[in-house]
């Protein structure tokens, strides 16, 4: 057999090493205490002790970004698709009262085009650097014949770390408590199997200007997801215990916010105590998507929802201000059955 018998079968081994040289850059930025090795080992490795947590519990999550990567590959646009990945792991594990310490990522594509990856990885590594987190590791993997030459996946896997008495777990939520919500940036990374049935994947579609958008279709879809973690380190920082916290994903409000609930208690939403953003207006109005299916699979504007006790509520408030996102008072806690009512 040939010496380039493997490239003959459509992996490229050189554009492979190309792909490491060109993110070594960005690696470079998420860099953190507590990192060991260099990027290329056969495990990315982290000394714990670096995070001075006396009752240390490793908190993780793993996701990708569903169907956005086929908008992504549409419209063209790699730069921001691997934020949404970061944010949807970190997201998570900091409902959980996690700080994130160390990401890993895995891009599998059909051919190997190093300076797109490269945006991917840019991407990515924008992210972490937005967290405070690591990126330690990671696998590029070429696989002709399952993926089509344009295509990608990409999936992400963070760890965090919460000192055993500070997690988030629900079990202090009571009646009278007050839900905050954080404003999210679009659609974010969920529901976009609806979305591609609404609205034609074409790019003359994705480059219609819409008035009430303010930009084009596909710039306000490819809306990268916001991150939450500043603003959830601030309000610790400020002294305010969390009593319970949901990432709105897949789902929406009816099946994220029970998450967060304990037994006997119900959360009671006000749909008009924040703006929904355009996008979700043109996404019900073009689908002719009724009100109760928007709110079980979008986030509406919100991507994290907190609950408080009420004296802390003006603290808390100022504390998500002072890390640049932007906060609503849209609710209460009550007694009642485990779920979630909107008003």
């Amino acid at each position: 057999m040939s010496k380039n018998a493997y490239a003959q079968s459509g992996v490229d081994v050189e554009a492979g090493y190309e792909v490491v040289e060109r993110i070594k850059k960005h690696v470079a930025r998420t860099e953190r205490a507590g990192v060991m090795g260099a990027l290329g080992g056969f495990g990315g490795m982290f000394d714990l002790s670096k995070t001075g947590v006396k009752e240390p519990v490793l908190i993780s999550g793993t996701d990708g970004v569903g169907t956005k990567l086929m908008l992504a590959i549409k419209y063209d646009k790699h730069d921001t698709i691997g934020q949404d990945c970061v944010a949807m792991c970190v997201n998570d594990i900091i409902a959980a009262g996690a700080e994130p310490l160390y990401f890993l990522d895995y891009v599998a594509t059909g051919k190997n085009e190093p300076a797109k990856l490269e945006q991917v990885i840019a991407g990515v590594a924008e992210g972490c650097v937005q967290s405070g987190v690591a990126l330690i590791g990671g696998e590029t993997a070429e696989m002709p014949g399952m993926y089509g030459e344009d295509d990608y996946d990409l999936a992400g896997f963070a760890v965090g770390v919460c000192d055993k008495k500070k997690m988030i777990t629900g079990e202090e939520l009571k009646a009278g408590d007050v839900l905050i919500g954080m404003a999210s940036t679009g659609v974010h990374s969920n529901g976009f199997s609806l979305v591609r049935k609404v609205f034609d994947m074409t790019r003359e579609s994705l480059d219609t200007y819409y008035e009430e958008l303010g930009t084009t279709l596909g710039e306000a879809l490819l809306a990268p997801t916001r991150i939450y973690v500043k603003a959830l380190k601030s309000i610790k920082n400020a002294g305010v215990r969390v009593h319970a916290c949901s990432h709105i994903t897949g789902g929406g409000f009816y099946e994220n916010i029970p998450r967060m609930l304990k037994e006997g208690t119900r959360a009671v939403v006000e749909k008009n105590s924040y703006p929904v953003l355009p996008i979700f207006k043109l996404l019900a109005e073009k689908g002719n998507i009724d009100e109760q299916m928007m709110y079980n699979t979008y986030n509406m504007g919100l991507g994290m929802i907190l609950a408080v006790d009420a004296a802390d509520v003006d603290k808390t408030m100022e504390a998500i201000k002072a890390a640049g996102d932007t906060p609503y008072v849209v609710g209460r806690i009550e007694d009642g059955e485990k779920g979630v009512t909107l008003c």
